[in-house]
């Protein structure tokens, strides 16, 4: 993880350092440039944020992840992204967000797939109860008419047990998914701004040390121009200037240090934040998976318990097949139709 560096006050003057400037040129040798020259071999500033580059030597050890080994939100999304259509680049802690929201249309969508279900088991249950009501081969008699007589009302038991399989999805899967964190678009937006609130100081303190860096840059050279100019010239008025911007270098040092202490409090702040929100998201997602994922199971669970209760409407059905008897539906049939017993014999002359 490339966590933010700190600005390095030790960059910044005092007095003795505006003394040195006094007795040598503080040209490319000044302990300033030195400095940071040595800054920009080892740091980069990237959206305002400070950032370590990679470590070039061996005495110069690598960051290590926070949370090692569990791809952690608060190790990966510090630099911004760069969008492929040229558009301003997004935010780490913007790519979090997108995620939940995602993350949240998602459960939205599957809440309106266990709906939809819902309804098709709401119109089959109709339609099987409609069913079990039609006079087709009502008049069917015998064992056979007694198995199919069961064959319909098992229909209209598998409609109830449709039913209430889609009250079921209706109250412990639709409802859960439809109602968990129904305010969750508004927290992401509080942590969002808040977030965005903390970039935006950062940001500003960036613009304050560089303009104190522009202001001592300016100050420094000032001061080389007239220290070279009392070389040439020893008046007591040179004098006089070189004290004065000797003063005016030193302070401007100590600006320099001001705006740097203050823009590394920012950072660490910002810093801070975004470690305590970005593993609050973490965990806002394990929780969205897991009740999703408990939902689902509950989905499953009611469906090989709907597929029990039809088994259960089926099975006296089964019973009255293995039942059915030609020939006893024949003798039952022949005792109530039958039309008489003598057969017919040859006439006598």
């Amino acid at each position: 993880m490339m966590e933010p560096a700190s600005f390095d006050t030790e960059e910044s003057f005092d007095v003795d350092d505006a003394s040195c400037l006094s007795q040598q040129n503080p040209g490319n040798n000044s302990p300033a440039k030195r400095q940071n020259k040595e800054i920009k071999e080892t740091k980069i500033t990237i959206n305002c944020v400070t950032f370590p580059l990679p470590s070039v030597t061996p005495d110069q050890p690598e960051q290590q992840l926070l949370k090692p080994n569990e791809w952690s939100y608060c190790d990966y999304f510090w630099t911004d992204k760069k969008d492929p259509q040229g558009t301003p680049s997004v935010g780490g802690f913007e790519v979090l967000l997108q995620k939940q929201l995602k993350g949240k249309q998602m459960q939205k969508e599957m809440a309106e797939f266990v709906r939809e279900r819902i309804k098709i088991e709401d119109e089959y249950c109709k339609n099987l109860s409609k069913l079990s009501q039609s006079p087709l081969a009502a008049q069917e008699e015998g064992t056979l008419g007694e198995a199919w007589a069961q064959l319909k009302r098992s229909c209209h038991d598998e409609a109830e047990v449709h039913l209430k399989f889609s009250n079921k999805l209706q109250c412990e899967v639709e409802k859960p998914l439809l109602t968990f964190r129904d305010n969750f678009k508004k927290e992401l937006k509080k942590y969002d701004h808040h977030i965005i609130d903390l970039r935006k100081q950062l940001a500003s303190r960036y613009a304050g040390v560089e303009k104190a860096r522009k202001a001592l840059a300016d100050r420094q050279k000032d001061l080389e121009v007239k220290t070279q100019q009392l070389d040439i010239k020893h008046m007591n008025k040179h004098e006089e200037d070189i004290k004065k911007a000797r003063r005016k270098s030193t302070q401007a040092g100590d600006d320099l240090m001001h705006n740097v202490d203050l823009y590394n409090r920012a950072q660490s702040k910002w810093f801070e934040e975004m470690v305590t929100t970005s593993l609050e998201l973490e965990r806002l997602e394990v929780e969205r998976v897991e009740m999703i994922r408990q939902n689902l199971r509950q989905y499953t669970t009611l469906r090989h318990e709907t597929d029990m209760f039809n088994q259960s409407t089926v099975e006296p059905v089964d019973q009255l097949l293995q039942n059915v008897d030609p020939a006893k539906d024949r003798e039952l049939w022949v005792q109530e139709h039958k039309t008489g017993e003598l057969r017919p014999v040859d006439m006598d002359i």
